[in-house]
C-alpha cells in the first residue's frame, strides 16, 4: 500500500502469494457489492464487480455462488455486514439473513473468512482513499490527530469509531444507530409522538436513513399539514420513496425542501452526539449513499447550524474537521484489505 492519507492500523495477515485472490463483499438491506481482487506487489487490484439486489436472494451464499467462478475460488472473503457481528456470526438488521463464517468457508470451499461491520469496514476504507474521494464541510484552522467518529444513513443508520494512539487510528464498530432520537424543539417532540404511534421505541435509525426520510415527508404532510404537490402524488415509487422526495425537492416542493432540511438537522445533532461521545478531534466522516446526492450549499448551512449548537463544548466541536466520504466503494475496498491486512513481521 501507498502512504494512507488516514492512517488506519490494520490487521497482521499471512503473506498472500502473488495472484491469489480475495473476495470483498459490502452487504446492505437494498443491495450486495462483490469484487474480486488479486493479489499483486503488496497492492489489491479489482479484477470484476457486480451489485446484486439483497432482498431477491434467499441468502448471501445464493449471491456468492452466483459470481464466483468454481473453478477459481478465491483464498480468502471479507464481508462488510449491516449488523452487529458476534463470534463470526451476524444477522441483518434489515435484511432477513444471517451468516457464519464457519459454514461460508466450509461450503464455499474458501480457506479465511471474515466477517465485519459494515462501518467498521467504512473506517478500515479510509486508509485507501484519496483526497478526491472526500468533500469538506467544515475545516478548523488547525487540525490535530485524534479519535474519529463516521456516521453512514443508508437503508439504515451505521455508527463507527476509531481509536487514535498517538500513531495510527484502530476501527471499533458500533450500533449507535439504534439509540434513542433526542428532540430538541417542539416540532421534534411532535415528531417523536408521531412516530412512537407506529413504532413505540424510536431510535435514531427511524429518521436518519432513506425511510426516515420518508417517515419526516409523511409527518410534516399528516400531522403538520404541509400540502403534498401534484408531481409527487403521481410519482410515488415504493422502493425508493427518498429518491423521489429528492427529486421533488429539486423540482421546489416546499413539503420535499423542509423534509431535507428536517432530515440534515436530525443529522447533525446526532453528529454532533458522536463527536462529543468519541472525543473526535481527528475527524467525523459522513458516509453511505444518501448525502452526497442531496448535498448542496442550502443543507451545508442547515448541517454546520445544528452542528455545532451543543452549549458549552461547542469549542471542541469547533476543532473536528467534517468530510463527506464521496466514494461509495469505500466499505467494499475497507473489507478488502482488512483482509490482506499487513503482512506479519
Amino acid at each position: 500500500m501507498n502512504k494512507p492519507l488516514i492512517p488506519v492500523a490494520l490487521p497482521k495477515r499471512e503473506l498472500l502469494k502473488e495472484g491469489m485472490k480475495i473476495l470483498a463483499a459490502d452487504v446492505g438491506g437494498t443491495k450486495t457489492h462483490l469484487a474480486l481482487f488479486e493479489q499483486q506487489d503488496e497492492q489489491l487490484s479489482m479484477v470484476r464487480d457486480a451489485i446484486f439486489p439483497s432482498a431477491q436472494y434467499k441468502s448471501l451464499e445464493d449471491i456468492i455462488v452466483a459470481f464466483i467462478d468454481k473453478n477459481n475460488t478465491p483464498q480468502r472473503l471479507s464481508i462488510a455486514f449491516a449488523g452487529p457481528v458476534q463470534d463470526g456470526r451476524a444477522k441483518a438488521t434489515n435484511l432477513d439473513w444471517q451468516i457464519d463464517s464457519r459454514q461460508l468457508q466450509s461450503r464455499l470451499g474458501i480457506s479465511d473468512v471474515f466477517i465485519i461491520n459494515d462501518l467498521e469496514a467504512e473506517a478500515y476504507g479510509l486508509a485507501v482513499l484519496k483526497a478526491d474521494d472526500l468533500t469538506a464541510v467544515y475545516a478548523p484552522p488547525a487540525p490535530e490527530p485524534g479519535n474519529v467518529a463516521i456516521i453512514a444513513p443508508g437503508t439504515g443508520l451505521g455508527e463507527a469509531g476509531m481509536f487514535w494512539d498517538g500513531h495510527v487510528l484502530h476501527p471499533f464498530a458500533t450500533e449507535g444507530g439504534h439509540t434513542d432520537f433526542s428532540p430538541r424543539s417542539l416540532t421534534d417532540w411532535e415528531f417523536l409522538l408521531f412516530l412512537q404511534k407506529k413504532y413505540g421505541h424510536v431510535s435514531w435509525e427511524r429518521i436518519i436513513s432513506g425511510p426516515g426520510i420518508h417517515q419526516i415527508y409523511n409527518f410534516l404532510r399528516d400531522d403538520q399539514g404541509w400540502e403534498e404537490s401534484q408531481w409527487m402524488k403521481d410519482n410515488w415509487k415504493e422502493h425508493d420513496r427518498a429518491a423521489i422526495i429528492s427529486q421533488g425537492a429539486q423540482r421546489g416542493s416546499a413539503l420535499c425542501l423542509e423534509a431535507l432540511r428536517l432530515f440534515v438537522k436530525y443529522l447533525a445533532i446526532e453528529s454532533a452526539d458522536m463527536a462529543l461521545k468519541f472525543k473526535a478531534t481527528g475527524g467525523l466522516y459522513i458516509g453511505g449513499g444518501i448525502i452526497p446526492k442531496i448535498w448542496n450549499d442550502e443543507l451545508k448551512a442547515v448541517f454546520l447550524e445544528h452542528f455545532f449548537e451543543v452549549g458549552r463544548l461547542r469549542y471542541l466541536l469547533e476543532a473536528v474537521p467534517v468530510n463527506i466520504v464521496l466514494n461509495p466503494k469505500t466499505p467494499l475496498l475497507g473489507a478488502a484489505y482488512y483482509a490482506i491486512g499487513r503482512f506479519k513481521d
